[in-house]
């Protein structure tokens, strides 16, 4: 039971809420960071940092905090982990903290991670609290570098370029002309508007299978399906030709009549026979 519900706290920030393409929150980083798959990543991984450690600890002092005073006292505990991560980033990242820039500190107005502080970890226990923090910050990193990708890749005919532009695999060869608007904020635009677009048609499409899917559940358990029947001895869904090739219900009562007929009829040719005998 707790694994379901863990498994379905993911699949929430994940997929089905994703922060980026359903919510559409946080889209300042969301449309200035997403320039190269590198930068998304760091953007990723830092918010995924600060939305695990700031859902814990607010989780574990929910009921300590006024309600008059809980939006404040959240910014406050965002803002210290928020500045960790921005000093880890300067000492072992350099590279990242130059291509960011303020949008590391920025995180701390994040609403993204203000949201789910206010929405689920002030009202959940630490463990639920971290799983969603996880979730979210990988469906938020998730959405960064699909956008960043397609930036990357149609801006320079290359991705996994370094934070400073160096390196990089070439996916394009020489005859590729980069398209440079996909690393303006026009094409930030463009993108993010085509990947979402994408999603709700897929999202949509996956809504209408599961209904159709339900609908004609609905008619097997009832009998009414046109070409489809559940097997009465194994339970299987089968075409309905394949039963009526085999022939009878076994457990139909006209099947146990012509089983007694066959059964009297070989009691009276025996009979028959012993008399002329």
């Amino acid at each position: 039971m707790e694994k379901n519900k863990y498994l379905s706290i993911f699949k929430e920030g994940v997929l089905t809420n994703n922060p980026t393409f359903v919510q559409l929150l946080g889209m300042c980083p969301t449309l200035a960071t997403t320039t190269s798959i590198s930068n998304a990543i760091g953007m990723g991984a830092a918010v995924i940092v600060v939305l695990m450690c700031s859902n814990l600890f607010i989780s574990l002092v929910r009921k300590l905090i006024p309600k008059e005073v809980r939006i404040a006292s959240y910014i406050v505990i965002i803002s210290g982990f928020v500045t960790a991560v921005e000093l880890l980033i300067k000492a072992f990242f350099p590279a990242i903290d130059a291509a960011l820039g303020l949008f590391i500190p920025l995180i701390v107005v994040n609403c993204i991670i203000l949201a789910r502080a206010e929405a689920f970890a002030s009202k959940n226990a630490p463990l639920p609290s971290v799983i969603d923090g996880l979730a979210t910050g990988i469906g938020f990193t998730g959405a960064l570098t699909c956008i960043a990708a397609v930036r990357e890749l149609l801006g320079t005919g290359m991705l996994f370029a370094s934070s400073d532009g160096t390196g990089g695999i070439r996916i394009f060869g020489e005859w590729f002309t980069p398209i440079t608007v996909f690393l303006l904020p026009a094409g930030a635009f463009l993108t993010l508007g085509f990947l979402i677009a994408l999603v709700q048609k897929i999202t949509a499409t996956s809504i209408e299978r599961k209904r159709i899917h339900e609908l004609e559940l609905d008619a097997l358990d009832a009998g009414y399906h046109k070409t489809l029947m559940r097997d009465p001895e194994t339970g299987k869904v089968v075409k309905k030709a394949d039963i009526l090739t085999v022939g009878m219900d076994p457990a139909d009562p006209r099947e146990e009549n012509k089983k007694d007929d066959a059964e009297f009829l070989d009691g009276e040719n025996k009979d028959t026979k012993g008399e002329n005998a």
